[in-house]
């Protein structure tokens, strides 16, 4: 099983930049498809944006598309999402997950850790 902590979260101003980290141990990721997803207060939790660790390919929300970026750094074990023209729809706890598919990745239930509060004002 892979472990996951998230980090990088803050108090933001709309239009400001943050970088989310998500560093993984415990297995070879190679075989992987590492994602972020978010929870707002009262909403379901959505899916963000994936990367398949063998390649990089990448998978991002219509909602996110062309602010956020989702990318590996393999030397480190860590999946970052870089988040630019950030708005106060954008404020959530953001999580982590790891699966071997992005299908599983997106459907499977699964205890979520703490996540990384992003808070971004008007």
């Amino acid at each position: 099983q892979v472990q996951l902590v998230e980090s990088g979260g803050g108090l933001v101003q709309a239009g400001d930049s943050l970088r989310l980290s998500c560093a993984a141990s415990g297995r070879t990721l190679s075989r992987y498809v590492m994602g972020w997803f978010r929870q707002a207060p009262g909403r379901e939790r959505e899916f963000v944006a994936a990367i398949r660790w063998s390649d990089g390919n990448t998978k991002h929300s219509d909602s996110v598309k062309g602010r956020f970026t989702i990318s590996r750094d393999a030397a480190k074990n860590t999946v970052y999402l870089q988040m630019d023209s950030l708005r106060p729809e954008d404020t959530a706890v953001y999580y982590c997950a790891a699966e071997l598919s992005i299908h599983s990745l997106i459907r499977t239930p699964r205890p979520w850790g703490q996540g990384t509060q992003v808070t971004v004002s008007s």
